[in-house]
């Protein structure tokens, strides 16, 4: 198989659907137009079609009819609330924005069923396509793996794959690491009780607000003094909320702050200890806490064993210069990791910069500003289609 040039051949109906799909973005867990669109994509190929009940997703089971392991792929759907200004002619206009390049995740995802569609024949085993909702802050791959995604096939995959787009990478470039490459995700709550009146006298009250204030700066002492500078975390705080009149001391004061982990272990000492933290901290200035740290997402790890291997695939079809191994993980956070605590696999990241646009320059992913080089989808098709045959081809 040329997979290259075949997903060359088919680039220009990619490019259509992307630009489809980017113009009607959808967010979190029921995505209507853009399952639509999906199904429309997929039709007259000869897959399984299957959508979720609790969310709008579609699984797409590729079946060869010869005995082989089953191998899964994975692309997001969902867009996130940000009204776009990047001014390009087929930009959304009803509030939300494909900011995160989810459009070219299930456009890549759509090229890659098409290619291994018109190659059945030469393969033993099935593939699992999963168009997933709610990647942004909805767990949408929780969702589906409890709705039995890794049975579709009645075999549980042995492999699973996903690529996700880098607005400020070179484009065409695959970043890949082993072990941890994304951070878990969490989030603090933090409520101090206080007993409220008026601002003239602060000594008739128990005031909250210096107490959520001294939290703050708590909790950055704590992810410098209490934390192994090898095994790092992320603490910030994102949320300050107190009082509605000027001159009133509020009953309660809140924070809200977002917590990232390299490591379970980490996760498992900042959940005892951060609310610890709050109670003691709200006690020596006599209030009470809620305290709690929400899990999320958890780390993303690759599989070293199948990011060895698809590392030499990538370098075998587009040149070693265009793949890169990150030194460190991302401090981002990404839901395909509670598929890859199921299975092993590998998460990738693609540069996705346009020419025009500088390394110092380029917007960050979920910037308003944000643009993606589509030129990228083939690409992104000839590699998750690759990654399947590697493990599916006739031999």
């Amino acid at each position: 198989m040329s997979l290259v040039e075949e997903a060359a051949a088919i680039a220009p109906g990619l490019v259509e659907l992307r630009r489809e799909l980017h113009q009607v973005p959808e967010v979190g867990l029921e995505l209507p137009k853009t399952q639509a669109l999906v199904l429309d994509a997929l039709a007259g190929l000869p897959l399984e079609i299957s959508t979720g009940k609790e969310l709008t997703s579609v699984v797409g089971v590729l079946r060869v009819g010869r005995p082989g392991p089953t191998v899964l792929l994975r692309g997001d759907m969902d867009a996130l609330p940000v009204v776009e200004e990047t001014g390009l002619a087929y930009a959304s206009e009803n509030g939300n924005m494909h900011a995160c390049g989810h459009d070219l995740h299930t456009t890549g995802l759509v090229g890659a069923a098409r290619l291994l569609s018109a190659h059945r024949d030469e393969l033993n085993g099935n593939v699992i396509f999963m168009f997933q909702p709610g990647e942004e802050g909805l767990g949408g791959a929780g969702y589906m793996l409890r709705e039995g995604l890794l049975n579709a096939t009645g075999d549980k995959p042995i492999a699973a794959y996903a690529l996700h787009v880098w607005s400020q990478a070179a484009k065409g470039t695959f970043q890949l690491r082993p072990g941890t490459i994304m951070a878990s995700s969490n989030q603090l709550h933090i409520t101090v009780h206080g007993k409220g009146g008026h601002g003239s006298s602060p000594d008739r009250t128990i005031d909250p607000v210096p107490v959520v204030a001294e939290l703050v700066l708590a909790l950055q002492t704590y992810a410098t003094r209490r934390v192994n500078v090898f095994d790092p975390v992320v603490i910030t705080v994102t949320q300050l909320e107190a009082g509605v009149a000027i001159n009133v001391i509020p009953n309660t004061a809140r924070l809200g702050a977002t917590v990232r982990t390299l490591s379970d272990a980490m996760l498992e000492q900042l959940t005892r200890e951060l609310p610890a933290l709050a109670e003691r901290i709200a006690a020596a200035h006599g209030c009470t806490v809620d305290a709690r740290l929400d899990p999320q997402y958890p780390v993303t790890v690759n599989d070293a064993g199948r990011t060895a291997e698809t590392a030499e695939l990538l370098t075998g079809l587009f040149g070693a210069e265009r793949v890169q191994q990150l030194d460190n993980p991302l401090m981002g956070a990404e839901d395909f990791s509670m598929v890859l605590r199921e299975v092993p696999g590998t998460f990738v990241m693609v540069g996705a910069r346009p020419d025009d646009v500088s390394e110092e320059e380029a917007p960050s992913n979920h910037s308003s500003l944000v643009r993606f080089d589509d030129a990228v989808l083939a690409d992104q098709a000839a590699a998750l289609a690759q990654l399947a045959t590697k493990h599916l081809t006739t031999t």
